[in-house]
């Protein structure tokens, strides 16, 4: 019923594209706040922001801290750690294109953190090589190596292993947050996945695609939560409850089982609760 939007203003500039998403959504409550003070506002309120009931929405190390700590008081997608991307491949599966592609692949993840996690599995030992050489000619020309590089280095990795199975078993070790399968079929392989946030099949469906038009969102489980999480969608905001209604057969099928766990509980008043009902049952069917 309320959709509340804060979105920082560097230099005191908004962000026009931004704005335009907002309007299209029917957005009008909008605040130039970011950050970890932008979370506490939301969860607590402020003089001038009401509190809100569930808060979404990617963020630095300091914004994830303060979602972890207002979790219970608001609803919040997840606590989100640096962007990951594993790529699994094999050469009968590029479908033409060169090693440069899979570089930028790999790239295109390693330049929105120096603490991102990218890492390129094959069992093929040519290939893997190709890819090393082509990151090294990417990154010199990326506008964003100082990001790029650090997490190569710290994060990053190329991995040999004996074949697509063996690789897919330890993607599933990763639980990786994003998971590209550049394979001759991938569809054949999927049904082995079994951690991860979001999948994307073959050479032409890079991970670019979904942060930004392809699939539902790119809010998705990192630092191997994949494995018992999934990412934001529409079920996020909705709620269910659940609903009991006993007519009074009902009420007996279920009463005896009832005042037995509740006395083996030592939960007296529980037992009571369903026993005085059950005398009441039991004089009724006397009269």
């Amino acid at each position: 019923q309320r959709l509340v939007l804060c979105a920082p203003t560097p230099h005191g500039e908004r962000n026009a594209t931004l704005m335009a998403a907002a309007q299209l959504l029917g957005i009008e409550e909008i605040y130039a706040l970011g950050g970890a003070q932008a979370i506490g506002a939301l969860a607590f309120g402020t003089n001038t922001i009401a509190k809100v009931d569930m808060i979404v929405g990617p963020g630095n190390a300091y914004v994830a801290e303060a979602k972890r700590l207002v979790f219970g008081r608001v609803g919040i997608d997840a606590v989100a750690g640096p962007s990951e991307l594993v790529i699994v491949a094999e050469q009968n599966g590029l479908d033409g294109l060169p090693p440069e592609a899979l570089a930028l692949d790999l790239l295109a993840q390693a330049e929105h953190d120096s603490n991102a996690q990218v890492i390129f599995i094959t069992p093929q030992a040519e290939l893997a090589t190709r890819v090393a050489h082509a990151l090294d000619t990417q990154l010199d020309q990326l506008p964003r190596r100082n990001i790029a590089q650090p997490a190569l280095e710290q994060f990053g990795a190329l991995i040999q292993c004996q074949s697509v199975d063996e690789a897919i078993a330890l993607a599933n070790r990763l639980a990786p947050e994003h998971l590209q399968l550049i394979l001759q079929n991938p569809e054949d392989q999927l049904k082995a996945v079994r951690n991860a946030g979001a999948v994307f099949l073959g050479p032409w469906t890079p991970e670019a695609i979904g942060d930004y038009v392809g699939g539902p969102n790119h809010i998705l489980p990192t630092s191997g939560s994949a494995r018992f999480s999934s990412g934001l969608t529409t079920q996020s905001f909705l709620k269910r409850t659940n609903l009991l209604e006993c007519s009074r057969a009902n009420f007996q099928t279920l009463a005896n089982a009832t005042a037995t766990l509740a006395h083996a509980e030592g939960l007296t008043a529980h037992a009571r609760a369903v026993e005085i009902r059950q005398r009441l049952v039991e004089r009724t069917k006397s009269a």
